[in-house]
């Protein structure tokens, strides 16, 4: 079960599942390639706000990637509306340090 903030809407979630699936994605890509039946610029817009969140990473020129956390989130581990990881094992919950993107090191910096 995903745990989604206030903030977040259903395209988020599909805008998410596109980026995993497809390792990067524009959103002109998502809006022609994807089943997100949303304006080209109502998606860039949640894109947008995924990268503040921390769910995605803007590699300029329109091309979005999903962050670690965000897989998480697309997974059940990560609640978004506290911010905290999801330990389905011990039912703990434990903070998180977003903006991890996939082979990188955050290293505190983004």
């Amino acid at each position: 079960m995903r745990h989604s903030g206030d903030w977040m809407t259903l395209v988020d979630d599909r805008v998410l599942e596109y980026l995993s699936e497809h390792e990067s994605g524009s959103p002109a890509e998502m809006k022609r390639e994807g089943p997100i039946n949303y304006s080209r610029q109502y998606i860039d817009k949640r894109c947008k706000r995924l990268t503040e969140e921390g769910l995605a990473k803007h590699f300029g020129n329109g091309i979005y990637v999903i962050t670690d956390d965000g897989e998480a989130y697309l997974d059940g581990r990560l609640d978004t509306q506290e911010w905290r990881y999801i330990d389905d094992d011990a039912g703990d919950v434990t903070a998180t340090d977003s903006g991890d993107v996939p082979g990188e090191s955050n290293g505190g910096a983004t």
